[in-house]
């Protein structure tokens, strides 16, 4: 059986897991995975003001970057003459593309593509 010792970690090492999870769309378990620390080490760390980052410091939302708002409504019927295939996607870009796959497809080489399209 392997013994685990415990790990002790630097408050310059503490505040710099700590400053990560500050980023804009990153989350506290993201980097407590990326170090492997159990997610509720890093949550104290955070209510300790020695390892809090300082709200100057912490990078803001980029330029142009901002909610939208949302409306869900209710899912529209499709015309009749448009026959849908049971695997169907349509995808509609911002560039004005738009994609219709049907069938099985890969999801890795859509992501490429649709990344491709909207650089």
């Amino acid at each position: 059986m392997v013994r685990r010792t415990k790990r002790l970690w630097t408050d310059e090492e503490k505040r710099s897991i700590c400053f990560q999870t500050a980023a804009p769309g990153v989350s506290v378990a993201q980097v407590a995975r990326r170090y492997a620390v159990n997610a509720n080490m890093v949550f104290k760390w955070l209510r300790d003001p020695r390892y809090t980052p300082e709200p100057a410091s912490v990078p803001s939302q980029p330029e142009g970057m901002r909610f939208l708002p949302v409306e869900i409504v209710a899912e529209a019927k499709a015309p009749a003459t448009t026959p849908f295939a049971a695997n169907h996607i349509e995808i509609e870009l911002a560039g004005g593309h738009r994609m219709r796959i049907s069938g099985s497809y890969d999801p890795e080489a859509l992501a490429r593509l649709i990344r491709s399209l909207t650089a």
